[in-house]
């Protein structure tokens, strides 16, 4: 898992995106002068640095390491909302509009963090306007991904969300070996199922289908892309429902 400081570029297409964290979209000034009115935290990994419904008092600057954030239900269902990691903002929305927080931020690995409080947090945004615009930027480019996400699924199956998610995982967070990709952050088969729309058990029976056709292996919470050209093909073509014929070929690599 890629564990280093956040990048300075701009992604490389001359714009920016969600996936730009907010720190490398300040100028080196302000973003020295923000992170040193904060103090600096150390998270074990599996330990949680916000909680979903508590009450807000600082955001989190995250410096190194990555980390996960879901969010539940009242019936218990979990979701993946988002993976964050060196370079992000987390927590600013209850900072911003004094409500509980909206989902767990919880580290996959070992986290260096810059927490700041509230009130030193809005002051240093009415002091200075070119980081609270920035901010605003980050907020409409993640409402614009989420968005997009949610167009694109809408006329997918779960098998093809599957793919999709699995694809971008592998994009993002994929080390590639001699038999795969292994997905390096650890998921369980109920966030996958958040992330997608779609039932624990869905989710359960489409892995085993792909172990079955050696396209992935899988443990707990492991995860290794074997043949991504049938992920791509998936969800580029997706496979019809049950009880319709299948194109030819849909697992051949």
């Amino acid at each position: 898992m890629r564990t280093a400081a956040y990048p300075l570029d701009d992604g490389g297409d001359g714009g920016l995106d969600d996936r730009v964290p907010f720190l490398a979209r300040l100028e080196s000034e302000d973003r020295t002068a923000l992170l040193s009115l904060g103090r600096e935290l150390v998270f074990a990994p599996r330990v949680i640095l916000l909680h979903q419904r508590e009450p807000s008092s600082h955001v989190l600057f995250l410096v190194e390491g990555w980390t996960k954030v879901t969010a539940s239900a009242a019936n218990g269902y979990e979701a993946l909302l988002a993976l964050r990691g060196p370079g992000d903002i987390v927590g600013e929305s209850a900072a911003l509009t004094g409500r509980p927080r909206s989902a767990t931020v919880t580290a996959l690995e070992a986290v260096r963090a810059v927490a700041l409080e509230h009130e030193r947090f809005k002051d240093f945004l009415n002091r200075s306007p070119t980081v609270s615009f920035a901010l605003l930027g980050l907020t409409s480019d993640r409402t614009r991904a989420a968005d997009r996400r949610r167009l694109e699924f809408a006329s997918m199956n779960v098998r093809e969300r599957l793919a999709v998610l699995l694809l971008d995982l592998a994009r993002t967070h994929g080390r590639r070996g001699p038999d795969g990709i292994e997905v390096c952050v650890p998921l369980s088969k109920q966030e996958l199922a958040g992330s997608i729309g779609a039932s624990r058990e869905m989710v359960q029976r489409l892995l085993k289908e792909l172990r079955e056709k050696d396209v992935v292996a899988t443990g707990r919470r492991t995860l290794l892309i074997l043949r991504p050209g049938v992920l791509r093909r998936i969800a580029a073509t997706g496979v019809p429902t049950p009880g319709i014929p299948a194109p030819p070929g849909p697992y051949e690599e």
